[in-house]
């Protein structure tokens, strides 16, 4: 029997993305319970969530992509061995990417209640968006320095500490929203308010242990360039590596832009549309994590294979990756295949919610297979140094399931069924042209 692990790359991406994986679903754990704690309470608590998040992660992941550049650029000057140009680019990416989410702070705290407004949230709900959103925007003044040292962790094949951080953000978050939800040893009783809060002070208690790791475990993160060489870090390398960035960044903005059209289209069935609509989906990000961190890995080491111009290298790094995808993809289809009301009813104890979601929940998973081609391909083809493509497919895919979102709700009157067949038909057909330009890549 041939072993698991039989080649070096394999070791390596296992390397990376476990730890990002352990660390992202310790995350999602948290949010489900978060979830729970609100759906139980008020099926309308989930409409208001359903409406934050996609605004806000639009913004949040537009700033997060930004340093895909960096990542890119960091580990093709690994494959190169050229650690001092890597550690150029991670102290100017440092230095420079705090700029943009201070004034996405000042956005959501001030400016959310138009946004709201645009996605034609009703007045009911339009409260538990508008405070939900001024207790949690003080995040973002910490995503900067997140998305930077992400980077750091990531290129430098040492995300260990991610499982550890995970552990902490989630465990105080968990204990948080119950005390401030609740009300709970003699807190007020701050119902979607503290579920925000909640997870704004966890989020900065685990910022600063990863901040205590950098300087601690310092002689771990061979990319990281130290103190002073941030200080005097040049503007250049980070405008180049925003270049390389954007397409990326951009990719993100139109598919979350789409999202949020797909939430205006649900608003217009009914109050409880955008609530089922996220309750379904954040089964699904269970699942998504695990995919996204085997992308995260094989980003970062087809980028080191272009760097060493390793063409065989690169593609049996996205095969594995693309094989292990798959695997998680079987799982959560069987699974939720044959427990879909038992995963629907940790969120909401409405039967008629339930057995309505059924079909969605199942359509979600199979859904799963055409994402993860996306995600995979996707990062082989950053990783190659190729982000204008991602942006282009990108841009066909939103306009394409909105439209036939719109078509399949407006004119076939499907309903919220017609939502969930307009977002699989569109991740199937950007996972087969995606898979078509990864074949093409040649160095």
């Amino acid at each position: 029997m041939k072993p698991l692990f039989k080649t070096e790359y394999k070791n390596k991406l296992v390397k990376i993305f476990v730890p990002i994986m352990l660390s992202n679903i310790i995350a999602q754990v948290q949010m489900f319970i978060d979830r729970i704690f609100l759906g139980r309470m008020n099926i309308l608590y989930m409409s208001a969530v359903g409406n934050v998040t996609a605004p806000i992660w639009t913004t949040m992941s537009f700033v997060m992509s930004l340093a895909i550049g960096a990542s890119i650029l960091i580990s093709q000057s690994v494959g190169e061995k050229d650690l001092e140009k890597a550690k150029d680019y991670a102290a100017s990416l440092i230095k420079f990417s705090n700029v943009l989410p201070v004034l996405l702070f000042f956005f959501w705290m001030f400016f959310s209640p138009l946004v709201f407004r645009l996605m034609g949230v009703s007045p009911t709900v339009m409260d538990f968006c508008v405070k939900y959103t001024r207790c949690y925007s003080p995040v973002f003044l910490i995503v900067g320095l997140y998305a930077s040292y992400g980077v750091v962790f990531q290129t430098s094949n040492y995300t260990k500490p991610l499982v550890t951080y995970g552990i902490i953000r989630s465990v105080l978050n968990i204990f948080l929203d119950y005390v401030l939800i609740f009300g709970k040893f003699g807190f007020p009783r701050l119902e979607v308010a503290g579920a925000a809060l909640g997870t704004t002070i966890a989020e900065y208690l685990g910022a600063l242990y990863l901040l205590y790791i950098t300087i601690a475990k310092r002689k771990d993160f061979f990319t990281s360039p130290g103190f002073k060489r941030i200080l005097k870090a040049k503007f250049t390398p980070f405008i180049t590596s925003v270049k390389l960035g954007i397409p990326t960044a951009c990719e993100d903005l139109l598919w979350n832009a789409g999202n949020l059209c797909i939430i205006r289209i649900l608003n217009t069935i009914n109050e409880m549309a955008a609530g089922i609509y996220s309750m379904v989906f954040t089964v699904e990000l269970l699942f998504v994590v695990v995919i996204g961190a085997i992308g995260s890995g094989t980003l970062t080491l087809t980028g080191e294979a272009t760097g060493a111009k390793d063409h065989k290298l690169y593609r049996d790094i996205v095969k594995t990756s693309i094989k292990w995808a798959f695997m998680v993809c079987a799982a959560a289809l069987i699974f939720v295949s044959i427990f879909p009301r038992l995963t629907l009813s940790l969120f909401t104890t409405d039967k008629e919610v339930i057995e309505m979601s059924v079909v969605f929940v199942i359509l979600v998973a199979a859904n799963l297979f055409g994402k993860s081609g996306n995600m995979i391909f996707g990062s082989g083809i950053r990783g190659y140094g190729d982000t204008k493509w991602m942006l282009f497919t990108q841009g066909l895919g939103t306009v394409g399931v909105v439209g036939i979102a719109a078509l399949f709700v407006f004119v076939f009157k499907l309903g919220m069924l017609g939502v969930f067949l307009a977002v699989l038909c569109d991740e199937a057909a950007r996972a087969i042209i995606n898979f078509v330009r990864f074949l093409r890549i040649k160095f």
